[in-house]
């Protein structure tokens, strides 16, 4: 798993319309969360993307996005925004090509890593989570980004 102060891969992966996205367009000058979830549908993802989306009011206003990844197609992930009215992006890993350059890849390569990371504005990584069944960590570290980021931090 990706630590603090290494760069972000790039990466160019299909969101959820299939329109192609790079994390130097996501990062658009400004920091990013980057998620990391298993599935599309299952109760934790779905815990963990409601949180998001229950934060998303304070995450934008203290500078940040949220971007989603998983292994899904772009199908799945439009379901599943519409059904839980998600407002951030989803993009599909297909072939597990992000999930594994991010060191997120399962257990004998099987699923993928529960992992929340901050990147900042030039794609450095300044803080990550990694949690794979306990949902409220992810939830509590990107309440303390968003709070550090209204400090003025």
């Amino acid at each position: 798993m990706l630590n603090k102060g290494d760069t972000a891969p790039d990466f160019s992966l299909p969101d959820e319309t299939g329109t192609v996205r790079t994390l130097t367009e996501l990062l658009g000058g400004s920091s990013l969360i980057l998620y990391f979830y298993p599935a599309d549908f299952t109760p934790g993802c779905t815990q963990e993307a409601c949180d998001l989306r229950d934060l998303h009011t304070s995450i934008l206003s203290a500078g940040l996005r949220v971007v989603g990844i998983s292994p899904q197609d772009a199908d799945s992930h439009r379901r599943f925004r519409e059904r839980h009215q998600l407002p951030f992006t989803l993009l599909s890993d297909l072939d597990k090509s992000v999930i594994k350059a991010y060191g997120l890849n399962g257990p004998l390569g099987l699923g993928v890593r529960r992992a929340t990371f901050l990147i900042d504005a030039h794609g450095v990584v300044q803080d990550a989570v990694l949690a794979d069944l306990r949902i409220a960590r992810h939830k509590a570290f990107v309440e303390r980004a968003v709070a550090e980021r209204g400090a003025g931090n």
